[in-house]
């Protein structure tokens, strides 16, 4: 019974003996967490609105408030008597760094990655893109993935790797975008003034680009069994709405004033024709 009592008041008294240097490594630990916060929401607020990819500053946020906070961690430690547990830390920091490297290497890989797409700045907020088979807009670059949303509803979180490995197609850095559609008439049709038609139907939509470089082309795309298939190409201006919704009911009203026109103009847009055989025996 004694031992048990001697070893708790030795412990005790140990206690005590650090409650200073526990009380003020609690105090640093508390002042450099909200010092970590503070940098983070000062770059949130001050420096963010001024960048003009918001992306790269909500990855360096994380990352200052990732290394303040373990600078203070390895203080407090030090504080505490563990010099010996952190510097054996910081001297075995290469095989530590060649064994984590090599178990998590796709960690590493996907951090890397973000920091260059953070500074390169391939894409922004809200930019349409597309990365291997998904297509989506982005919502958020974090350390080891990219959030995006895709037209249907769906959050996907595409590894920093993947997309820095991969062709990335972005449809909205410069705020333009082409669509395009195949219309399909029958072959008595006046091929010039369906030409003229179209083009025209597509000219009534304030919504699509007129411009030098991007001016709305109609060709004629191939001679089908039963119809001459006519492509529509026009420019639409991302920057106006970066929702999807936006840009198909833009090209949905295109095709409804082409189809509209044309029928009125007496037009004929023929289904399929099947041609049936019967040879007598």
């Amino acid at each position: 019974m004694n031992k048990f009592t001697d070893y708790f008041l030795d412990l005790y008294n140990s206690f005590l003996d650090k409650l200073p240097a526990i009380s003020i490594a609690i105090v640093i630990l508390t002042i450099g967490f909200l010092i970590s916060s503070g940098f983070k929401n000062l770059i949130q607020k001050k420096i963010k609105p001024k960048l003009t990819n918001t992306l790269s500053a909500d990855f360096i946020s994380q990352v200052t408030s990732i290394i303040i906070r373990l600078i203070v961690i390895v203080m407090a430690l030090n504080l505490l008597g563990f010099k010996n547990f952190t510097t054996q830390i910081l001297a075995g920091a290469g095989i530590l760094t060649f064994i984590i490297g090599f178990a998590f290497k796709d960690i590493g890989e996907n951090f890397l990655a973000g920091i260059i797409l953070a500074f390169k700045s391939p894409f922004r907020m809200k930019d349409l893109i597309e990365s291997g088979t998904i297509l989506g807009y982005v919502q958020e670059l974090n350390l080891r993935e990219t959030l995006v949303k895709t037209p249907d509803g769906k959050d996907v979180f595409i590894p920093n790797g993947q997309i820095l490995k991969n062709p990335l197609i972005n449809y909205t850095i410069d705020g333009f975008l082409r669509y395009e559609f195949i219309i399909g008439l029958d072959y008595n049709s006046n091929i010039a003034e369906a030409l003229k038609i179209i083009s025209d139907s597509v000219s009534e939509i304030s919504d699509v680009l007129n411009t030098k470089n991007k001016k709305t082309t109609v060709l004629i795309d191939e001679l089908t069994a039963s119809t001459i298939n006519f492509k529509i190409l026009f420019w639409i201006d991302t920057f106006k709405s970066s929702s999807k919704t936006y840009h198909n009911s833009i090209r949905s009203v295109v095709i409804n004033k082409v189809v509209q026109n044309l029928l009125q103009k007496g037009f004929y847009l023929p289904s399929t024709i099947v041609e049936i055989k019967k040879h007598n025996p």
